[in-house]
């Protein structure tokens, strides 16, 4: 894609088109079906697409690929101003990434039922963050030790942080 054409990308649709068409062109390349990107002012800042299976890593969904990229790009951790565009509804990990990036806005044009009939289904995860802990199949516990505070006294006292 030219620098030209993510230039030219101006309204919601078309910032939705690019998505998808992300995802198209990956699945082509041998990735997930799933493409974004994170658009400022009507320009495209940066795009992403799943490398879950290319990259081994688990973590390399396209949102997140996206927010990476735009971040790097823009220098900063915050993306304040800027929209989120996904070819799909983002998973838990996904949006909770666009919300910890602080995104002022996420679209997206599939949904979690179109993914599951992909045989991506997220909705197992929406389920499971719906029930208690306690009921989950992965114990996920709090074990406090007495040095548990340790790292945020020191990020309190540190001069050299910044806030986020």
């Amino acid at each position: 894609m030219s620098a030209v054409e993510l230039q030219t990308q101006r309204t919601d649709a078309d910032h939705l088109d690019l998505a998808v068409r992300l995802a198209v062109e990956n699945v082509a390349a041998g990735g997930g079906p799933f493409g974004a990107d994170v658009v400022r002012d009507g320009v495209v800042v940066a795009t992403g697409v799943n490398r879950v299976t290319a990259q081994n890593d688990p973590t390399a969904h396209a949102e997140v690929q996206a927010i990476r990229a735009a971040c790097a790009a823009l220098g900063t951790f915050s993306l304040a101003g800027t929209t989120l565009y996904s070819s799909c509804e983002p998973c838990p990990m996904c949006l909770a990434s666009s919300l910890w990036a602080r995104v002022d806005r996420v679209l997206f044009a599939a949904d979690r039922h179109d993914a599951a009939r992909g045989g991506f289904d997220d909705r197992a995860f929406y389920e499971l963050f719906e029930t208690p802990r306690s009921e989950w199949s992965v114990p996920v516990q709090q074990q406090r030790n007495p040095t548990a505070p340790a790292p945020f006294d020191a990020w309190l006292a540190s001069v050299q942080r910044i806030d986020y």
